[in-house]
C-alpha cells in the first residue's frame, strides 16, 4: 500500500556480497586453524609472552579503542530510548492580559475575572512514537551491529599488536646475533691482519695486502655502529608497543638460530570468516548498512505518535490544591506522512543505498585480501624453510673454505685477495642465514595474524546482554 511512496532504485539497488572463497589453500587441509590458538599457546618464549601480556594491558591504542566500544554501546542505549515512551514532569506560571474589547476580554469582565489573569500549572506529559513499521527497531539493530563492529575493530588492533610485537622481538634477537657475528669476525680479521703484517715484514706480501685487510676490519667495525643503532630503535619500538618508556628488553638471543618456525595449519578458507576480525568487522558494517537502507525506506511511511498530559491548572496558586476542579488532562494521536518536498528523504534513501553498495565492495575486498595474505604467507613459510636449509649448508662450506684459504695463503699457494674474499663471503653468508631465519619467523607470525590469531588473549569485553560475542559472522543480533 505504501510501497508506491518509496522511490525505486532499479539497477542501482545494492546487491548482496559475494562470499564465495576457494575450497582450500595450497596446503593439506586441517580441521582446526592455527588462528584458534591464543598467543600464550602459539609462542613458546616466556619473555615474549610476558611482553604480550604487558602490551595487552597497557597499549594506548587498545585503550583508546576500548573507549570506542563503550561509546558504541551507549549509542545502542540511545537508540533503544527512541522507541520507548518519553515521560516528563513540569510546572509553570504566567500572566495573561487580553484586549477588553475581544470576546475573551468581554467574557472575563462579565464573570468578574481580573484584567491581568495569572496562570499556574503542574503535571506529567508523555509522548510516544509507535514503531508501526519497525523503523526505530531497525535503527537500534543497526547500532548493535556497529557496536559489534567496534568490538571487532579492537580485536583487529589486538591481532596486529601481537604480530608487530612478536616480529619486533624476533628482529631484536636477530640484530643481537648480527652484532655477535660481526664482533667475532672483527676479532678473527684482526688476527689475520697481524699475520699479514708479520708476512709483510718478512717480505712475503706487500703493503697493499696490509691496507686491504685493515680496510676490511674498519668496514666491519663501522657496521657494528649501524647494528647498535638498529637495536636501540627496535628496543624502543617494542617499549612503545608495550606502553612504557625506553628501557632494556629482556630476550634470549643466544637461542635465535635454534628457533624452528611452527608447522602451522592454515585450516580451510571458510574459517577466515570466523577468525579474522577485519572480515567480521566488514560483514557487520554490511549488515548495518542494509538496515540503514531499510530505515531510510520506512521514513516514507506514515508515522503514528501519541501525546498525553495530566496535571493541575488554575489562575490562582491556592486553587491548585482544590480537587478535582483543578484537574486537567488531554490526549491526542497524530498520524502523519510526508507529502510534499520529500527531497531530503529521497536523498537520504539514495545515500543509504550507495553506502550499502560501498560496504559490499569493502567486504569483498577484505575477503580477497585475506585469502591472498594467507596464501602468500603459506608460500613464504614453505619457501624460506627450503632457503634456510641451503643457506646453512653455504655457511658450513664457507667456514671450511676459510681454513683452506688460510693454509693455502700460508704456503703461498693463494694470494691475499682470495683469503679476503673468502672471509667476506663467509661473513655475508652468516648474516644472510640470520636474515633468512628472521624472515621465516616473521612469515610464521604474519601467517598467524593473516589467519586471524592473537585477539583471543584480550577479548575481555562482554556484550550488553552478557552472553559474549558469538563465534562466526553475526546474522541476527537483535530479535
Amino acid at each position: 500500500m505504501y510501497g508506491a511512496c518509496v522511490p525505486t532504485l532499479g539497477d542501482a539497488a545494492a546487491r548482496d556480497a559475494d562470499r564465495d572463497v576457494p575450497d582450500k589453500f595450497d596446503v593439506p587441509e586441517a580441521t582446526i586453524s592455527a588462528a584458534t590458538l591464543t598467543a600464550r599457546e602459539f609462542f613458546t618464549d616466556v619473555q615474549l609472552i610476558a611482553l604480550v601480556d604487558e602490551a595487552l594491558a597497557n597499549n594506548q591504542e587498545l585503550n583508546i579503542l576500548a573507549q570506542e566500544v563503550t561509546a558504541a554501546n551507549s549509542e545502542i542505549l540511545a537508540r533503544q530510548g527512541e522507541y520507548q515512551p518519553r515521560v516528563g514532569i513540569g510546572a509553570g506560571a504566567g500572566d495573561d492580559k487580553v484586549g477588553k474589547f475581544t470576546s475573551q476580554g468581554a467574557s472575563d469582565e462579565a464573570h468578574g475575572l481580573p484584567e491581568h489573569l495569572q496562570g499556574y500549572g503542574a503535571g506529567f506529559n508523555a509522548s510516544w512514537e509507535i514503531d508501526v513499521w519497525g523503523k526505530l527497531h531497525d535503527a537500534t539493530k543497526a547500532a548493535v551491529y556497529r557496536f559489534f563492529s567496534t568490538v571487532e575493530g579492537r580485536r583487529l588492533a589486538t591481532t596486529r599488536l601481537v604480530a608487530e610485537l612478536a616480529a619486533s622481538y624476533y628482529e631484536l634477537m636477530a640484530l643481537d646475533n648480527r652484532l655477535e657475528v660481526l664482533r667475532a669476525n672483527i676479532e678473527i680479521q684482526n688476527q689475520a691482519l697481524e699475520v699479514v703484517r708479520v708476512q709483510k715484514t718478512a717480505a712475503q706480501v706487500t703493503e697493499l695486502a696490509v691496507q686491504r685487510f685493515e680496510a676490511e676490519v674498519l668496514r666491519n667495525r663501522a657496521r657494528v655502529f649501524d647494528v647498535q643503532q638498529q637495536i636501540v630503535e627496535t628496543e624502543n619500538r617494542i617499549n612503545v608497543l608495550v606502553g612504557r618508556f625506553p628501557q632494556p628488553v629482556q630476550r634470549a638471543s643466544s637461542t635465535f638460530l635454534e628457533l624452528e618456525p611452527l608447522a602451522l595449519d592454515a585450516g580451510v578458507p571458510t574459517q577466515l570468516l570466523e577468525n579474522r576480525p577485519d572480515l567480521r568487522q566488514a560483514e557487520l558494517a554490511l549488515e548495518a548498512a542494509k538496515l540503514d537502507v531499510t530505515v531510510a525506506q520506512k521514513s516514507f511511511y506514515p508515522q503514528l505518535s501519541l501525546e498525553a498530559r495530566a496535571g493541575v491548572d488554575a489562575f490562582d496558586l491556592h486553587s491548585l490544591s482544590i480537587w478535582p476542579e483543578s484537574l486537567a488532562y488531554g490526549a491526542i494521536a497524530n498520524l502523519a506522512a510526508p507529502l510534499w518536498n520529500r527531497k531530503a528523504l529521497i536523498a537520504g534513501f539514495y545515500a543509504a543505498n550507495a553506502m550499502q553498495m560501498q560496504a559490499v565492495f569493502g567486504y569483498e575486498r577484505t575477503l580477497r585480501t585475506a585469502y591472498a595474505e594467507v596464501a602468500n604467507m603459506v608460500a613464504m613459510v614453505r619457501n624460506f624453510g627450503g632457503k634456510y636449509q641451503l643457506k646453512a649448508q653455504q655457511v658450513a662450506i664457507l667456514r671450511s673454505a676459510i681454513d683452506v684459504s688460510n693454509k693455502l695463503f700460508a704456503n703461498a699457494r693463494a694470494d691475499y685477495m682470495e683469503v679476503l674474499l673468502t672471509r667476506r663471503d663467509a661473513l655475508e653468508s652468516q648474516l644472510e642465514l640470520i636474515e633468512t631465519r628472521t624472515t621465516q619467523l616473521r612469515a610464521m607470525v604474519d601467517l598467524y595474524r593473516a589467519l586471524g590469531g592473537g585477539w583471543r588473549d584480550a577479548d575481555r569485553y562482554v556484550d550488553p546482554d552478557g552472553t559474549g560475542h558469538s563465534v562466526g559472522p553475526v546474522r541476527d543480533v537483535v530479535r
